[in-house]
């Protein structure tokens, strides 16, 4: 993942050994929001990272460091095959959603998957109806409203939690902020989103009134337990 404030219009040349010890090439450079591809190397593993495509900064007046979801990705996997960890398979989904390219979004999907998006009453129920969910979400928007990540966990490659808002054509969209949970597993080689659930601003923003609602909730269910039965 790369996060930068700022993007210089001149090229920049330098040795890697200042800035990205782990490089084994010789330079690295950066012109036309374009990184030369390179080798990272670890002691326990070692990636091929893919061009940058496209690099820019989030237009959000909250976050002017939100990295764009087509960052590079490794295109190979690490040394224990799980495709290179929980967080690089979610930015893949969102790389596929923007890119309205189901095919590869199918790959990183579970047969068993439950999706929930909490705008709706039920949760989608295995692959397919997931897909199903994302086909319709694709085909009722146009393709210039795009996710953008703002932040994305990477410890654990079993759960990884986002924070994402939309933007139009490279300007933030009203009431688009959210936030998502996936659990991941190894499934036949492949690490796959078995869980999701995406929690979208509202529209309607209550306030303190929802405060209030709740407290007049939970004073009827002390003072009639009973109707607790059909909660």
């Amino acid at each position: 993942m790369l996060m930068t404030s700022s993007i210089s219009s001149s090229s920049l040349r330098t040795s890697p050994s200042s800035l990205l010890p782990c490089l084994n090439q010789t330079t690295f450079s950066y012109s036309n929001s374009t990184i030369s591809s390179h080798f990272i190397s670890t002691p326990t593993t070692r990636k091929r990272l893919a061009p940058l495509s496209k690099l820019r900064i989030s237009s959000s007046e909250n976050n002017r460091t939100a990295v764009d979801v087509a960052s590079p990705l490794p295109t190979t996997s690490n040394v224990d095959g799980d495709d290179g960890g929980g967080a690089v398979v979610v930015r893949r989904f969102y790389a596929g959603i923007n890119g309205r390219d189901l095919a590869s979004v199918e790959e990183l999907i579970a047969d068993d998957c439950v999706y929930e998006d909490l705008i709706f009453p039920r949760p989608f129920l295995g692959r397919k109806a997931t897909l199903d969910f994302f086909k319709k979400f694709s085909d009722s928007i146009s393709s210039d409203l795009q996710f953008v990540i703002d932040d994305i966990s990477a410890e654990d490659s079993s759960a990884v939690g986002v924070t994402w808002h939309l933007e139009w054509k490279g300007k933030p969209f009203p009431f688009s902020k959210g936030c998502s949970f996936y659990k991941l597993e190894v499934v036949n080689g492949k690490r796959q989103i078995t869980y999701g659930r995406d929690i979208v601003e509202p529209a309607f923003k209550p306030g303190e009134t929802a405060l209030a609602a709740i407290g007049a909730v939970t004073w009827l269910l002390q003072q009639f337990p009973q109707l607790a039965d059909r909660l």
